[in-house]
Order: C-alpha cells, then structure tokens, then sequence
C-alpha cells in the first residue's frame, strides 16, 4: 500500500473547529484529508455536507462557513456573485467524471444508449435544476440527443449519495452520478464511466468564505488541500487532483 508522506504543519491555537462547507460527493475523501491535516498539526475541521446549490444558499443567507468547495462552478458563481466569497483564494482543486451505476439485477451495460432499455425504468439523478452532478447528466443526455427519450424515466433526489442509494435500495434501476461516489458502492454496479463527445467538464472549485474569521486557517488547510498528501487521498476516492506546481 502507498502512503502518502504527510509534512509537520506548524502548531495552531485550538479554538473552534474550521468550518468547510462541502459538495457531498467529497465526504468519505474530505474526511480523512480532514484527520490528516489534524496529525499533520492543523486544527480541526468540521464539515458541512450537503449538495452544491444547498451550500451556496446557506452561504448567501449568512450560514457561518470558513471555506467553500462547490461541486460545480456555478453555484460557486452564485456566492460570489452575491459577495460571500474572497475572490483572491478561489482555485480549481479537482477534477470528476460522470458514470452510470446501475442495480445488482439490472443487464450489464456499455453505452449511455442502452439506458432506453425497458430494464430500466427509474434512473436516479440529482434534481437536473439545481443539483450539480444531475445538472451535468441532464447536459450530457441532451448532447447525446437521449433526453428526451429518458425524460419520464428521470428520478430527482436531492444529491449524488441519494442517487447512489436509490440504486443500493433497488429504488432505481439505475443512477448518473460521479465515478468517485462509486468507491463507496455495496451493491450497486459500475456500468461505464462517461467519456467522449458530449462528456462534461467538471471541476470543483474552492474558496475562503468573505465572512471568515479564521481565514489564517482557511488558508492553511486549501493549501493542505492543494498538497501531496491530500492529492493522494483524493486519487483514491476516485478524484483527479488539480495540483498547482511549486512556484
């Protein structure tokens, strides 16, 4: 097993915990980058954990949030533009691809076209007007002229691990969430990872809240975050890293 060398940060003041509001899909990964930075010497870090559009109202409303990772950069647009966020930190940190899961019992599939199968008549997405990963599925389906086809069979829920559940319960025949939700599979199945023509570009951006009053610590912990000891645990929760180079 390759480990990751973790560098000594320097002590900190323990007061309240750090405060990051985060897109879902990063909870098992965040989580452990989160106990890491806290051996490393960091503080503590409390996640907020909900699906992107959820956390950029909370944001825009006044929630008290030291740092913000958006699944998509819209909603990350949507609290910047309301003047919550400090322009100056906001980065790229990763990389995800859509995939399709699909039910235990359901046929093994290839191709996004094979979901107009009658095997698969509930296929569980995020809501695709305001949850990121379902705001990209729907993209993806109408640049591969299958929306409309799929449409009636399109099951909204409220985030990616609601959509992974739905398919884990039987609840859906399929799902088109994140391959990085996937690591965290029991019974449901990888169908394919969507590439090609019509793939959508998906980054999540990250940025101190304005609000913050431990921005030193918000600082310290994106920088832990743009890191290689981070990068290497989101590679393994299915993550591409956006590592900047060294100056």
């Amino acid at each position: 097993m390759f480990t990751a060398a973790v560098a000594v940060l320097p002590a900190v003041p323990q007061t309240h915990p750090l405060t990051v509001s985060a897109a879902i899909s990063l909870t098992d990964a965040l989580e452990e980058a989160g106990r890491a930075y806290r051996a490393a010497g960091g503080a503590e870090v409390r996640f907020n954990l909900a699906g992107s559009n959820v956390l950029a109202r909370q944001i825009v409303n006044g929630a008290p949030v030291d740092l913000f990772i958006s699944a998509d950069e819209a909603q990350m647009q949507l609290a910047a533009d309301a003047g919550e966020i400090a322009l100056d930190s906001r980065v790229n940190l990763l990389r995800n691809r859509l995939a399709v899961a699909i039910s235990a019992g359901a046929p093994a599939i290839e191709t996004i076209q094979e979901l107009i199968q009658p095997s698969f008549r509930r296929i569980a997405v995020g809501d695709p007007q305001a949850v990121p990963a379902g705001v990209y599925a729907k993209q993806y389906l109408q640049a591969v002229n299958l929306w409309t086809l799929l449409e009636s069979r399109i099951v909204p829920v409220a985030n990616v691990r609601a959509a992974l559940t739905a398919v884990e319960t039987g609840s859906a025949d399929a799902a088109i969430l994140y391959r990085s939700d996937l690591i965290a599979a029991g019974h449901a199945r990888q169908a394919f990872v969507v590439s090609g023509p019509g793939a959508p570009r998906i980054v999540y951006p990250a940025a101190i809240v304005k609000a913050s009053r431990r921005r030193g610590e918000a600082e310290r912990f994106l920088a832990f975050l743009r890191g290689p000891a981070a990068a290497a645990i989101f590679t393994r929760y299915g993550f591409e890293p956006l590592v900047q180079p060294a100056p």
